[in-house]
């Protein structure tokens, strides 16, 4: 049985899917009462499963009770796609970060289930062992190199 945490992202996900916009505003207090939840609750969903690794921008606007906007990023010519990937990805990233960019690239399309799956097991620190700090450096380089090889083809 899902958790409430992905009954809620899935809800979100649904809504932002079918807006015309690029862009959904939702009331945090209404959407706390909809799911009979705590405002934190819809707060934690959206530190956690609409960060700018998964492909989102969060505004929060306050007074009414905490309206949010959720916008979907959007690439634009002056960025590319590789330099905004080559930015977060750093000289060094923890598994748990690289994982948040993969789901965004495979949420995005960029990268099939198939490839996220792949990507996952060559980063893990099983994988990977070394000490810590190289371990990190490591995973940064693979996924930059993996990550450009996809774009490239795409």
């Amino acid at each position: 049985m899902a958790r409430l945490s992905d009954i809620i992202e899935i809800f979100i996900k649904d809504m932002l899917e079918n807006s015309e916009e690029s862009q959904l505003q939702i009331g945090r207090n209404e959407l706390a009462s909809y799911f009979s939840c705590a405002p934190s609750q819809i707060n934690y969903v959206l530190t956690t499963r609409f960060t700018v690794d998964r492909g989102y921008y969060i505004e929060s606007k306050r007074g009414g009770g905490g309206c949010i906007i959720i916008k979907r990023v959007e690439f634009d010519e002056n960025k590319s796609l590789a330099d905004i990937i080559n930015e977060k990805l750093g000289n060094s990233i923890t598994y748990d970060s690289a994982v948040q960019v993969i789901d965004g690239l495979l949420e995005s399309r960029i990268i099939t289930e198939r490839e996220a799956s792949i990507l996952k097991i060559a980063i893990n620190d099983r994988t990977l062992s070394s000490s810590t700090d190289k371990k990190n450096k490591l995973r940064s380089d693979i996924l930059k190199s993996v990550t450009m090889v996809i774009l490239n083809e795409n």
